[in-house]
C-alpha cells in the first residue's frame, strides 16, 4: 500500500514554487529513504541543456559583476527573507528526501539563513590591503574582483546547506552559480531554485537571468560542469575518490577546486573529562543524521582509566535511542539513505568482527513497510585495524583505548582523512596541546564538544584526503574572487624596485 508521503512531498514542492516543467513520465526517480518509495520522476538535464545553462550563467556573471557588492548583498538579504518564510516547508522536504529528523531538517534551512546573514555583512567587507612600497611617490595595494561562474556539486546528506555556503558567498562576490545536486536529493534543489527565482523577481532587473542554474542528473552532468572552461571554480562535496577525479580534471585546465571530501573523525576522552558531557557530545556526533555526516564521529579513543565508566553507559544509550520515521516526535535516528548504505554498514561490521571487534547493535530495524533503518553500532576494537582506518557512511562508532596523550593523538592522526576532531578534557595543557601544531592534524579541532555540528562563522573544511577546501565563514570568500596587486605612480620619476637601474635616452 502506498503511503501519503509522495502526495505530501508534491504538495510541498508546489507550495515552494516548483512548476510542472520539472517533472516527466520518464527520467530521474526521486525517492524518499523514509519509505523507499519513488516520490516522482524528474526531467533530466541533457548535455546540450547543461552547456546552455553554463552559458547563461556566464552571461549573467558578466552583468552581475558590475552590480556594486553592497547591492549584491541586498539580493542575498532578500534570499534570506524568502528562506525564513519557507523554512517549515523546506525543512520538511529535507526530512522527506534526506531522511533527517525534523529538527535537523529545520536546522539545515536555518544554516542557509545564517550564511545569508553572514554574506550580507560580508558584502561591505571584501577588503584588500594597502601595502608599504619601497618606491617614493608610489602606492601599492591589492583589490579583489569577481571570478566567474561558480560550480557547486553537493551530496545527499546536506542537500541544501552546502549549496548555500557556496552560493551566498558567490553571489555577494559577484559570481553566478550552477548547481549539480546529488541525484539522491534533487527535489530540495528544485525547491531552492524556485526560492532563488522568487528572490530575483523581488530584487528586480539587476539580477540577470542565469544567475542561478540547476542541473538535474547523474555523474555525467557533473562531469560537464567540471570540464567546462567557463567555470573557473568548482566546489565539490563527496567521497575522496570523487574528489581525486574532480581535482585532477580541474587542475588540468587550471581551475580552482574547493574539495569537501571524506571524514574519519575521532574524539579523545581524557582522564579528566566530564563524562556526562562527553556522553551527550558523543551520542549526537556519532548517531546524528544516522551517521551520515562528513563530520560524524567514527572513532572514539578513550583513556583506559575511564573506559569502564563511560563505555557501558554509551552502549546503554545506543540500545535505547529511538529509531523510526524522522517526521515523528521523539525520533532521534532516521533511515539510511538507501540499501547500498545498509550493505556497506553490514560489510564493515563483519570485517570488524573478523579483526577482533565486539559489536553492539548494528542490526536492521523494521519501521513501516520500507526504508533501511538500523540500530547504531558500537564496536570495541583491540586496535585501529581493518575498517577503522576508513570512512563507512553509517552509524558505526569504533572504540579503542590509550595510555598517553601522545599515543591518542597519534592514533587519531593515523588515517587518511583530516576533517574534524575533538577532545574531552578539563586539563588545560591537554586541551592546548590538542589544538596546537603538534596536536590534531584536522581542519577542525574542538574541545569539550564533538566533531560534528559546525557553525557558519568559521571556515569549514579539512586537510589531507579531505581535500583542503574551505567554505562558509572566516576568509573562505577569497576562493570565489580573484586578487590583483596594483602599483600606482603619482610622481614624475620612475624608480625601480630592488635598486634596479635601466636608463634609456628618451
Amino acid at each position: 500500500m502506498t503511503s501519503p508521503l509522495p502526495q505530501d512531498a508534491l504538495a510541498l514542492l508546489k507550495r515552494l514554487g516548483v512548476t510542472d516543467a520539472a517533472f516527466a513520465a520518464a527520467g530521474l526517480a526521486a525517492r524518499s529513504p523514509i519509505t523507499g518509495e519513488t516520490v516522482t520522476t524528474l526531467r533530466e538535464t541533457s548535455a546540450a541543456e547543461a552547456s546552455a545553462a553554463i552559458g547563461r550563467a556566464h552571461a549573467a556573471f558578466l552583468a552581475w559583476r558590475k552590480v556594486p557588492a553592497p547591492r549584491r548583498g541586498e539580493f542575498v538579504r532578500l534570499l534570506g527573507e524568502e528562506l525564513r518564510a519557507a523554512k517549515d516547508d523546506l525543512g520538511l522536504l529535507v526530512t522527506m528526501e534526506a531522511g533527517k529528523v525534523t529538527s535537523e531538517g529545520l536546522g539545515e534551512v536555518q544554516e542557509m539563513i545564517d550564511i545569508c546573514d553572514f554574506a550580507v555583512g560580508l558584502s561591505r567587507q571584501l577588503y584588500g590591503l594597502t601595502i608599504a612600497t619601497e618606491r617614493p611617490n608610489h602606492r601599492m595595494m591589492e583589490t579583489w574582483h569577481p571570478l566567474g561562474v561558480c560550480g557547486v556539486i553537493s551530496a545527499f546528506n546536506f542537500p541544501v546547506a552546502v549549496w548555500s555556503w557556496n552560493a551566498a558567498l558567490a553571489f555577494v562576490c559577484g559570481d553566478s552559480v550552477v548547481w549539480k545536486p546529488s541525484e539522491k536529493t534533487p527535489l530540495t534543489a528544485l525547491a531552492v531554485q524556485a526560492i532563488v527565482e522568487t528572490t530575483m523577481k523581488r530584487f528586480g532587473p539587476e539580477a540577470p537571468a542565469g544567475l542561478s542554474e540547476v542541473l538535474i542528473g547523474g555523474r555525467e552532468i557533473g562531469d560537464i560542469l567540471v570540464q567546462d572552461h567557463r567555470v573557473p571554480v568548482v566546489s565539490a562535496t563527496g567521497s575522496t575518490r570523487m574528489g581525486q577525479e574532480v581535482g585532477q580534471k580541474l587542475a588540468a585546465r587550471f581551475a580552482r577546486a574547493i574539495l569537501e571530501l571524506g571524514g574519519n573523525n575521532a574524539a579523545i576522552v581524557a582522564p579528566s573529562a566530564d563524562l556526562d558531557l562527553a556522553l551527550r557530545g558523543i551520542a549526537f556526533a556519532a548517531m546524528g543524521t544516522a551517521g551520515q555526516r562528513c563530520t560524524t564521529l567514527r572513532r572514539l579513543i578513550v583513556h583506559e582509566s575511564v573506559y569502564g565508566a563511560l563505555i557501558p553507559k554509551l552502549i546503554k544509550v545506543y540500545g535505547s535511542v529511538t529509531i523510526g520515521d524522522p517526521r515523528e516526535a521523539g525520533v532521534l535516528v532516521g533511515p539510511l539513505v538507501d540499501e547500498a548504505a545498509f550493505q556497506g554498514m553490514q560489510a564493515a561490521l563483519s570485517e570488524a568482527k573478523a579483526a577482533g571487534g565486539t559489536v553492539h547493535g548494528g542490526e536492521r530495524v523494521t519501521v513501516g513497510s520500507g526504508g533501511f533503518y538500523v540500530r547504531p553500532a558500537i564496536v570495541e576494537m583491540p586496535a585501529q585495524t581493518g575498517p577503522v582506518a576508513r570512512e563507512t557512511f553509517a552509524p558505526i562508532l569504533y572504540v579503542m583505548t590509550y595510555k598517553t596523550l601522545d599515543e591518542a593523538i597519534a592514533i587519531q592522526n593515523a588515517v587518511g582523512a583530516g576533517l574534524s576532531s575533538s577532545i574531552f578534557t578539563l586539563d588545560m595543557r591537554e586541551a592546548e596541546t590538542f589544538i596546537s601544531g603538534e596536536g590534531s592534524d584536522c581542519g577542525i579541532a574542538n574541545v569539550n564538544i564533538g566533531p560534528s555540528g559546525a557553525e557558519i562563522g568559521g571556515a569549514f573544511g579539512g586537510e589531507k584526503e579531505t581535500g583542503g577546501g574551505r567554505e562558509a565563514g572566516s576568509d573562505a570568500w577569497k576562493a570565489y574572487m580573484r586578487r590583483t596587486t596594483n602599483t600606482l605612480n603619482y610622481g614624475t620619476t620612475l624608480p625601480l624596485a630592488q635598486g634596479v637601474s635601466f636608463d634609456v635616452n628618451a
